[in-house]
């Protein structure tokens, strides 16, 4: 076979396949319509709408009989009331006696205290040792011609010396002031003081030392 003959025959067969294709879809084609009109064609019946129930009768009011009516109980009239017997006042008991025992007899009076012996202490020839005190005027006061008047206060002993000289007035010199002490403490003599009972007790006593140069 040559070449022309086999290109003719490839040619046939390709028209004759084509022809039947063409006739293979039409058929396909009829019948999809026809299955589409028979589905398309189906009635469909609604079903009927149901019944409506029948209304129930209304109900019936049950009335209750009428409560039974009592008659009114019997009204008692009392008697009238006994009357009433008032009693006077009763005073109240009167209150039991007071007994008041008699005073108890006065004793002898308490003795009174013994008077009291009490005394400060007081200077024992204070002339005597006041001018003891000044003529030991200090040498240094002398020389440099100090003046002055100093206070002083000791604790008299119950022997009546003069002890623990302080001073509550200074001259102004720590010469004089020292001088004064020392000659209080050294000179100086007391009656010593006393306590209530009369016995010799520690006193105190203040005094005033004038140094004074002739």
């Amino acid at each position: 076979m040559t070449g022309t003959k086999l290109v003719a025959l490839i040619i046939a067969l390709a028209i004759v396949g084509g022809i039947g294709a063409v006739m293979v879809i039409g058929l396909a084609v009829n019948a999809i319509k026809k299955e589409i009109e028979r589905v398309t064609t189906v009635d469909i019946e609604e079903p009927p709408p149901p019944e409506e129930p029948d209304e129930p009768p209304p109900p019936q009011e049950n009335t209750a009989p009428p409560p039974p009516v009592a008659p009114p109980p019997p009204i008692s009239i009392a008697p009238a009331p006994p009357p009433i017997q008032t009693q006077p006042t009763i005073p109240p008991p009167s209150p039991p006696a007071l007994r008041i025992p008699p005073p108890a007899p006065a004793g002898p009076p308490p003795a009174p205290p013994p008077p009291s012996m009490a005394r400060p202490a007081r200077t024992k020839n204070e002339r005597s040792w006041a001018a003891r005190i000044q003529e030991n005027y200090p040498a240094r006061a002398l020389r440099e011609e100090i003046e002055g008047t100093v206070g002083v206060r000791v604790t008299v002993t119950p022997d009546g010396r003069a002890t623990g000289c302080t001073v509550t007035s200074s001259s102004g010199s720590d010469i004089l002031d020292s001088a004064a002490c020392q000659g209080m403490e050294r000179y100086a003599r007391f009656e010593p003081a006393l306590d209530d009972a009369g016995n010799p007790t520690n006193g105190s006593y203040s005094t005033r030392i004038t140094y004074r140069l002739n």
